[in-house]
């Protein structure tokens, strides 16, 4: 029989917009962190994830439009989605996703969201600026060393000083979706408008 407390994987992935940006990806196991990279492609993302299968993908990317609009060109809509009001709400900084280079990064979002759920796996969106203000940790734009000694108080094992930003957003995903499995997260929004899963302040482990 399985062990009830098995550790179980999830990946997270700090998506680009376009293919030729880099994508930070991480499997995390536990609080093991097993396997990361860099990587450009959708075939790249792909051939990580079936290698990993996780349990849960977490996304830092949009994977829902706003209301109101049917293509992320439709301006009939809204700006926000319910998840985003909410981080305004919270003081919580992000960049809405209808300007500038966000928009690519939407579209990508939501085509990868599809292939990845074809393929049979179960897709949250995350945000790890969000997750690490809930932490009060530093973000990547704070430098990267302080980023990683934040999360090393998490209790991750495995981060390596020659992890770039993408890399450590990934991580940061990747215990929101582990967190997420354990009840210990909280759904901004809604699944079906656009929600986004951040950790509950009183649930880092």
């Amino acid at each position: 029989m399985p062990l009830k407390n098995k550790p179980i994987t999830v990946v997270g992935i700090d998506l680009a917009g376009s293919p030729k940006r880099n994508t930070g990806i991480c499997a995390l196991r536990g609080f093991t962190i097993t396997r990361y990279a860099t990587v450009h492609t959708d075939e790249e993302i792909f051939d990580f994830v079936e290698a990993t299968r996780p349990k849960l993908v977490s996304i830092d990317a949009p994977l829902n439009l706003p209301p109101g609009r049917k293509t992320i060109d439709d301006r009939n809509g809204e700006h926000f989605r319910p998840c985003d009001r909410e981080l305004l709400k919270r003081g919580i900084r992000f960049f809405p996703i209808t300007l500038g280079p966000m928009r690519t990064l939407t579209v990508r979002g939501i085509s990868l969201r599809k292939k990845l759920v074809r393929r049979g796996y179960k897709v949250i969106e995350m945000y790890p600026g969000a997750a690490q203000d809930v932490w009060r940790i530093a973000r990547k734009q704070d430098g990267l060393p302080k980023l990683r000694r934040g999360l090393e108080k998490l209790g991750l094992i495995g981060l390596e000083k020659s992890m770039n930003g993408d890399e450590l957003d990934a991580v940061t995903g990747a215990l929101v979706a582990k967190l997420f499995l354990q009840g210990k997260a909280e759904v901004l929004g809604n699944f079906r408008q656009g929600a986004i899963v951040i950790p509950h302040s009183n649930g880092k482990n």
